[in-house]
């Protein structure tokens, strides 16, 4: 990625839904519309803390069995202090069916005190009570009990999680609604097109809601101009 945003500008994108921000990346025609956001299997676990915005820190991991490569922690540490904070985990998980979590309260400590604002698996979590109380961002497939014998066995690589691959160093946003990444060539600019989508869409829903609807009248504002991207400047 050749430049990450400061917190300001990365504040400026959670003040819009993931919703708004996959409609705005729509407006700059860089990537197929099915494309860029995982699947419905990764699941927002504590709604309740709002919005994560972050780049990707990178791993997979295997909890089936004791055998085979293995990346010691401190190794994992040394990496995910090379991507700028604010840092997201984003780990595939090998095992299927998922044997056993990865993220709990442990870890969750040790991935914040490094950084990291949450974590993205389409492993499992534990440990919910704790790690809600700090603050840390959980967005799994699913919960488990156990860590059974669960170990890193690749970092720094791209991975792919809930159908989207995801390199490191990619800006991450999720929320209630799921997890997207953001083009680095757009992402300054998503705030300003999501506010273009919403002017448009805002026209509807306000006319919708009115007391003067009408079904011709619906036609003139949803079939009006679609809204263009047009660089700032130019």
């Amino acid at each position: 990625m050749s430049e990450y945003l400061s917190c300001d500008k990365l504040k400026e994108i959670t003040r819009w839904s993931t919703c708004s921000i996959s409609n705005a990346i729509e407006l700059f025609n860089i990537r197929p519309r099915n494309e860029g956001f995982m699947l419905p299997e990764i699941k927002c676990v504590f709604p309740e803390l709002g919005p994560m915005i972050g780049y990707a820190v990178t791993a997979i991991i295997s909890a089936d069995s004791p055998e085979g490569r293995r990346v010691d922690p401190p190794d994992w540490w040394e990496e995910i202090s090379k991507i700028p904070e604010p840092r997201i985990a984003v780990i595939h998980d090998l095992d299927r069916p998922v044997i056993g979590s990865f993220w709990g309260e442990v870890n969750a400590s040790i991935h914040q005190a490094l950084g990291c604002v949450g974590a993205v698996t389409d492993g499992s979590v534990r440990d919910l009570d704790e790690v809600r109380k700090a603050g840390f961002h959980f967005f799994s497939s699913c919960i488990s009990v156990s860590h059974a014998y669960v170990h890193l066995v690749e970092v720094g690589i791209p991975v792919k999680v809930g159908g989207m691959l995801v390199k490191p160093g990619d800006l991450i946003y999720g929320d209630q609604h799921g997890v997207l990444s953001i083009p680095p060539n757009v992402a300054r600019d998503v705030p300003r097109a999501a506010q273009l989508i919403e002017n448009w869409e805002r026209q509807v829903i306000d006319y919708c809601q009115s007391t003067s609807f009408t079904l011709e009248g619906l036609k003139e504002r949803y079939l009006s101009p679609r809204p263009i991207w047009k660089t700032p400047g130019r």
